[in-house]
């Protein structure tokens, strides 16, 4: 399975500015410059993306791990953060935080917790990083 897709960038570093667009069309022609990575202009950047297709990765990861243990959750939420600086003078994404809440019936906070740290260290975007990748698993009253 493979998964595309792609960027176009006009100009230098920091007046520069591009575009990118996945395969899908969920983003065509979507706007990056400096701005929106270093700054807060309007727009998304690399990191962003990443932390979105990280927190899709670990709650679908999260849901199946909970499947396989014969949970079905009501409601599973997931926030990523991801960090970006500068290491040894080249800039890093050197931690993932990964913020999750979920509503499950049936289930206790040491099994959650157990299944949940098993999602994250087997979701495939997680095994990607060699960044730090942190969990804040909050279990919900049913």
């Amino acid at each position: 399975m493979n998964r595309k897709a792609s960027a176009q960038w006009q100009g230098d570093l920091k007046t520069g500015k591009g575009t990118i667009s996945t395969e899908s069309g969920v983003l065509r022609d979507t706007a990056y410059s400096f701005a929106t990575r270093f700054e807060s202009g309007k727009g998304t950047n690399p990191e962003e993306l990443v932390a979105a297709a990280h927190a899709g990765c670990f709650t679908m990861a999260l849901s199946a791990a909970l499947g396989g243990a014969g949970f079905v959750p009501k409601r599973l939420a997931t926030q990523a953060v991801v960090s970006l600086e500068q290491v040894d003078g080249q800039w890093t994404i050197n931690h993932v935080q990964l913020n999750t809440e979920a509503w499950v019936p049936g289930i206790t906070v040491t099994q959650f917790q157990e299944i949940a740290a098993g999602a994250k260290a087997n979701c495939p975007v997680s095994r990607l990083f060699r960044a730090d990748i942190a969990l804040s698993a909050k279990l919900e009253p049913s």
